[in-house]
């Protein structure tokens, strides 16, 4: 290991090691794939980059080495099919290899790299390429999400090229028997190692082969010339009402990451292998799969599979010998709600988790079973990790941490004032034009109004309310449209559901706040039992009680209803908006919600 990240940075630590000071420099040409993967690779061609596996049994280890030549060969395939430089390509490759080979290509060519999610349905497609004015998609013929792009081809003028890969896994591959004879057939290992990379052609009427096609291309590339301001990635945010908005960032967005990695994840560079549970379409795969880690010259695993099983994942941390782990707080308490015992989980070193509220009891439910304390973090699609347990610090149960010291994060009241100690405002970031903070979006593209709302006066603003202590420790409440005003009081869905989890019935929960005449407001809690209890008048009167002891009197769900399961995004995030949307619309649009996504 050669430190590389270390050019980037300047950093400060306490007396205590923790991160005190931090800055992030580049040159005006950085380019990440150039000046991290393609460097790394020059210097040591085999160092390990990453580990890829799916269902089936296929397997592959890929050096940094192997991402550059992959990587290389995908730059001019993409080139020959029409992308150059600032084009704005949409990528849906779910955990598939080809992502990363992707996404290094059109760093290269300075291409701006848009990843979606597998899941989009004609509107979202619609919305997504005419919004961006997409003129590429590279996606896989895994599930249905190459037919929902042929169907929307009629509403997207700017689309001029469509390139199709050949995932071969999750059990989901149109033309492969089941997931159990491809295992009896041993396709898997006919796929892994050098010789099965990109070895599945398909076709597809009007789509271009990508496996074929990359392997097919010449590996000699030449460096493009790119700026480090110019535009390299985009996300869609989730939001919690309307379309998305596209944050748009530039290369330095890479350099964000460094804290985000070396920081918060303390990724182990030699010797360890990092797993971050994400779909590549939503941001923070490259929070965990890509940039932060490669800048620590770290290899990650990656896991292509469909759907979430817990036991499935657990057996992978020993297998691969996972030294790091970061997932969504709702996936650690799925493991811990698994069969944890046949799983030993020694190699592991260090967790963190992110995406929603960490409550007490699965700190300490994950801290018994493996000694690792959890590691809170706290960022969005506008920005790499901005408040964090860091390395070295003690946590506080339910705080998120202190800001990184990368950022100047202040909690903000609705005149902008800073908060007192205890007081809940606004996380916001300073923000100046003319020399932003490096990860922070650059705007939300191609609208300039919600632009302006996020970011103003000197600030950029979240839209997620906290509160900090007296020893600057920062502890989540909510979205500002999660925050339940009741009486004058503003409530914490958070510190509601954390007291809920204790009892003893409580499996999982989300907290909203329903339209009261008397209160503005009123707590409804949406509950899913454990195993063992049903759902009664006498259960419901039980677990009021229960809250009223533990909370102050006007904190108590007064409406608690039973379901079977929550509604998540696929990285398991509970979607508390469509609670609030459905009790908008009635118990009618509540039964017509279809079932529960997994994944991550």
């Amino acid at each position: 290991m050669r430190n590389i990240n270390l050019r980037y940075v300047e950093e400060e630590y306490g007396e205590d090691g923790v991160l005190k000071d931090f800055s992030v420099h580049c040159t005006e040409d950085y380019n990440f794939a150039y000046d991290v993967v393609d460097d790394i690779a020059a210097a040591e061609p085999d160092r390990p980059a990453m580990i890829w596996c799916n269902p089936e049994g296929e397997e592959h280890f890929f050096t940094f080495g192997d991402l550059k030549l992959w990587s290389d060969k995908t730059a001019n395939f993409l080139v020959e099919q029409g992308v150059k430089k600032g084009d704005m390509v949409l990528v849906i490759l779910r955990r598939h290899y080809q992502f990363w080979f992707t996404a290094l290509a059109l760093h290269k060519i300075g291409a701006v790299l848009i990843p979606a999610t597998f899941m989009l349905k004609e509107h979202d497609l619609d919305y997504r390429v005419n919004k961006a004015g997409v003129t590429a998609i590279i996606t896989t013929n895994v599930g249905d999400i190459a037919q929902v792009v042929d169907n929307t081809l009629p509403t997207i003028p700017t689309l001029e090229a469509r390139i199709l890969v050949n995932g071969g896994g999750g059990g989901l591959t149109p033309g492969l028997p089941g997931l159990e004879q491809v295992k009896e057939l041993g396709l898997g290992e006919l796929l892994s190692g050098p010789e099965g990379v990109c070895a599945l052609s398909v076709e597809r009427e009007g789509w271009a082969d990508f496996n074929s096609g990359v392997l097919a291309a010449s590996s000699s590339w030449e460096r493009m010339l790119t700026q480090a301001s110019d535009p390299m990635i985009v996300y869609f945010t989730s939001g919690t009402s309307g379309n998305s908005k596209m944050a748009l960032h530039d290369a330095r967005y890479s350099l964000g990451h460094l804290g985000t990695a070396k920081h918060w994840q303390n990724v182990k560079s030699d010797g360890g292998v990092h797993f971050t549970i994400a779909d590549t379409g939503w941001g923070k795969a490259v929070w965990g799969k890509l940039y932060g880690q490669f800048l620590m010259e770290a290899c990650v695993l990656t896991y292509d599979y469909d759907r979430f099983d817990a036991e499935e994942l657990m057996g992978l941390v020993d297998r691969y010998h996972i030294s790091t782990l970061c997932c969504p707080p709702t996936m650690f308490r799925m493991f811990l709600n698994g069969p944890k015992e046949r799983y030993k989980l020694s190699s592991l070193e260090y967790c963190v988790c992110a995406g929603e509220a960490l409550n007490p009891d699965l700190l300490e439910g994950w801290r018994d079973l493996t000694g690792i304390t959890l590691m809170d973090g706290f960022g969005q699609t506008e920005t790499p990790v901005t408040i964090a347990n860091m390395t070295g610090m003690t946590p506080k149960p339910g705080s998120m941490g202190r800001p990184i010291p990368l950022y100047d994060t202040r909690i903000l009241d609705e005149e902008g004032n800073e908060c007192k100690d205890g007081q809940i405002g606004e996380i916001c970031i300073a923000y100046d034009p003319d020399n932003r903070p490096p990860g922070i979006m650059l705007e939300y593209y191609r609208d300039p109004e919600k632009t302006a709302q996020a970011i103003r006066d000197g600030w950029y603003h979240s839209g997620d309310t906290a509160w900090r202590d007296e020893d600057g420790y920062i502890f989540y409440v909510g979205r500002n449209d999660d925050v339940i005003k009741s009486s004058g009081y503003r409530i914490s869905p958070f510190e509601i559901e954390s007291v809920l989890l204790t009892h003893p019935s409580v499996r999982e929960c989300a907290v909203t706040g329903v339209p009261d005449e008397m209160r503005g407001a009123a707590v409804k809690a949406t509950i899913v039992l454990h195993p063992g209890y049903e759902a009664s008048d006498e259960l419901t009167k039980d677990i009021q009680k229960f809250m009223k002891e533990k909370t102050a009197p006007y904190k108590y769900p007064r409406i608690i209803v039973y379901v079977d399961a929550l509604p998540k995004t696929i990285n398991n995030k509970i979607r508390r908006a469509v609670i609030r949307a459905e009790d908008e619309l009635g118990a009618e649009a509540a039964a017509k919600r279809p079932p529960e996504e997994h994944g991550g």
